[in-house]
């Protein structure tokens, strides 16, 4: 039977528009079914997913159930996600550990730029070099002169091997030239607690980890990490004011199986940027240290990146080792 020109192209026009459609039924569709966020350990990455999933449960009408996986600085989560379906109900929070890890495991079964698609970001926040009251130094020269006349006296505490925090410090000593020694703990709470008790001299904690103590004086911020000053600790300067180019911050954000849907990972980040614009959220986010970070997921993955390269370059400078 003979097929009329006219039907033919109507026939072309819909084969044509069948991907745009279908893709547009599967964003209006999505999510299906309860997603699951899983998130690299506590701390970070799952409070702010509890945050932020509560309100796409609400926005969106599935369940969004965080899971916290520990172990291996958050890789024992991401490769879960990196097994999982690409279609958007299996999501991971995690944190700037991911960007360290990259070279920081010399054997992984995944690659984080290649295996994760970038969904949006949620808050970034700097690192605070903060000294124990007993340290002689109140400036960034100060504490570098200090170091440099007393080589391998100054301790330096962190949450353990490969955190920010660690690697935050080990650029400082790397572009300040000073040799100090860093005492890894297991996890933020017992370092801060020797650091207060003067066992340490010295860490890089989150401002929201140390913001109560610095009020009441029990501990002396020196500078912050990011590069302009911190709204929660406005007259404290910067690293870069004294070492151009230092830049160390604690972040976190979602990101989803890669192949995931773009129209999936737009939605999600539509939303979750709406959420960290909304009153209550901003709210939520500032009670918690403050520094929303909002991006697309183009910037995002750019931003992920970046940081995977320059710590990378830290990691090996440092000749950092997981014992």
């Amino acid at each position: 039977m003979a097929i009329s020109r006219r039907y033919f192209l109507q026939l072309a026009a819909g084969a044509a528009a069948f991907p745009t459609m279908s893709r547009i039924a599967q964003a209006r569709t999505y999510p299906s079914r309860p997603v699951r966020i899983i998130a690299t350990g506590g701390g970070a990455p799952d409070t702010f997913a509890r945050l932020l999933g509560q309100w796409l449960s609400e926005r969106l009408g599935q369940p969004f159930v965080v899971e916290s996986r520990s172990g291996a600085g958050g890789n024992i989560a991401t490769e879960a996600v990196v097994r999982a379906p690409a279609d958007g109900h299996t999501l991971l929070a995690f944190a700037n550990a991911a960007a360290i890890n990259a070279t920081l495991y010399e054997k992984l079964n995944f690659s984080f730029v290649r295996d994760i698609a970038p969904v949006a970001s949620f808050i970034r926040q700097p690192h605070v070099l903060t000294v124990n009251p007993s340290v002689p130094a109140g400036t960034i020269p100060e504490i570098i002169a200090h170091a440099k006349a007393n080589p391998g006296k100054l301790n330096m505490a962190s949450p353990g091997i490969g955190t920010g925090p660690h690697m935050a410090g080990e650029l400082f000593k790397m572009m300040a030239g000073v040799d100090i020694v860093h005492v890894p703990y297991r996890g933020a709470p017992p370092a801060l607690t020797d650091l207060l008790a003067g066992q340490v001299q010295m860490m890089f904690p989150a401002p929201v980890a140390v913001t109560e103590q610095i009020r009441e004086g029990t501990l002396r911020p020196l500078a912050v990490g990011s590069a302009m000053r911190w709204d929660t600790l406005p007259n404290i300067p910067t690293m870069a004011d004294y070492l151009p180019g230092y830049e160390a911050s604690t972040w976190v954000g979602i990101g989803a199986p890669s192949n995931t849907p773009a129209d999936i990972v737009d939605t999600l980040n539509k939303e979750i940027n709406t959420a960290l614009a909304a009153p209550r959220i901003k709210a939520q986010i500032g009670a918690l240290g403050g520094g929303i970070f909002t991006t697309t997921p183009a910037e995002f993955g750019k931003f992920v990146a970046d940081e995977t390269a320059k710590w990378g370059k830290v990691v090996r400078a440092a000749n950092v080792k997981m014992q």
